[in-house]
């Protein structure tokens, strides 16, 4: 063998190695951020202590689950925190009963109808976004910026800027329960890390198995072949769009159960959160690239890596200076792997 084939081969496992630290960095990012922290602090990688950060990773993996499949669409959706607040609050104020002054009476629903009422708002807020956007032609940015603000200004209107603090609801009225979503286990495990998985399981099997998600693949790889090719990119676009409200407003629920309480500020920042996970994930900013697993990795590597720096009581302030390092860094690697070379290769 000659050193030229050599020097060849040698390349080329180098390559391959590199392509595999490449693709799997949100596991090999994991796997990194569990070790250290387990070294770091013998609490951290308790059970007990494992089911509390899954189900914090919930939120965030239910908010980037909706956001990956606005990205793979290539859009952006800066509007899922608001959308998060708004449906807590929406939530929260039906907890306290919906009075018709015309009546004179004050419905109470049940937990379930407020659960499903409030999905039914979040899908309402993404089909605003969704119609700006497919057929006004408004830049997502500019459109999903813009209802963030209407909606987290709504959410301060409706509650004057304070917390509904009072979401037991009422035993004789049958609307109790509302903590089951943030407190409630089954089989031990957390009801929130439970409904993250289902959506990730079902939003998985859509994206390979259904005709949707081809089309959402094809129209985010190439929007105007995808067109000409029959694909209806505006439902599309418009699905996708819906599909992020519904599951922003499942992280609201979830987020209010947990805390006990609905406030116009909560989720701030979420929305850098949700697309942080979906990067990390390695997902292409420019759309058609993309899986759930790598959102679920994404997401986790977020959620252990600022809870475990809350163990080891490193300050706030470095906790944001950490978070974000990893997603520039995030970033940085996702140019490498969809950039000009990349393809060439």
């Amino acid at each position: 063998m000659s050193d030229t084939s050599i020097t060849r081969k040698g390349a080329k496992n180098g390559l391959s190695i590199g392509r595999l630290l490449l693709d799997g960095r949100a596991f090999f990012a994991l796997i990194a951020i569990i070790t250290v922290f387990s070294f770091l602090s013998p609490n951290y990688l308790t059970v007990s202590n494992f089911l509390i950060m899954s189900s914090h990773v919930a939120i965030y993996g239910v908010l980037a689950i909706g956001m990956l499949l606005v990205i793979l669409n290539g859009g952006i959706d800066l509007s899922v925190g608001s959308v998060l607040a708004l449906s807590g609050v929406m939530a929260g104020a039906m907890m306290q009963g919906i009075e018709l002054a015309p009546l004179g009476v004050i419905l109470y629903l049940p937990v379930w109808g407020v659960v499903i009422a409030t999905c039914v708002i979040g899908g309402l807020v993404g089909a605003v976004n969704g119609v700006l956007i497919a057929w006004f032609k408004v830049p997502a940015f500019v459109a999903t910026l813009g209802v963030m603000y209407v909606a987290r200004g709504v959410a301060l209107l409706m509650t004057n800027g304070l917390t509904y603090n009072n979401l037991s609801g009422k035993a004789e009225l049958g609307n109790t329960g509302f903590d089951w979503l943030g407190f409630n286990r089954l089989a031990g495990v957390p009801i929130a890390v439970l409904v993250l998985f289902a959506i990730a399981i079902v939003t998985a099997l859509m994206l390979s198995r259904s005709s949707f998600g081809r089309w959402l693949y094809a129209s985010g790889g190439n929007e105007r072949a995808a067109d000409l090719s029959g694909v209806p990119v505006k439902r599309v676009k418009i699905t996708v769009y819906v599909i992020s409200g519904i599951l922003s407003a499942i992280a609201g629920l979830v987020l209010s159960s947990q805390l006990t309480s609905a406030g116009p500020t909560a989720g701030g920042t979420y929305e850098l959160t949700a697309i942080a996970a979906v990067v990390i994930g390695g997902a292409a900013l420019t759309g058609g690239r993309g899986t759930v697993q790598g959102t679920m990795l994404g997401a986790f590597v977020i959620g252990f890596l600022s809870d475990g720096l809350v163990i080891i009581g490193v300050s706030s302030y470095w906790q944001t200076v950490f978070t974000g390092a990893v997603i520039v860094l995030a970033v940085l690697m996702n140019s490498i792997q969809y950039g000009k070379g990349a393809r060439r290769s």
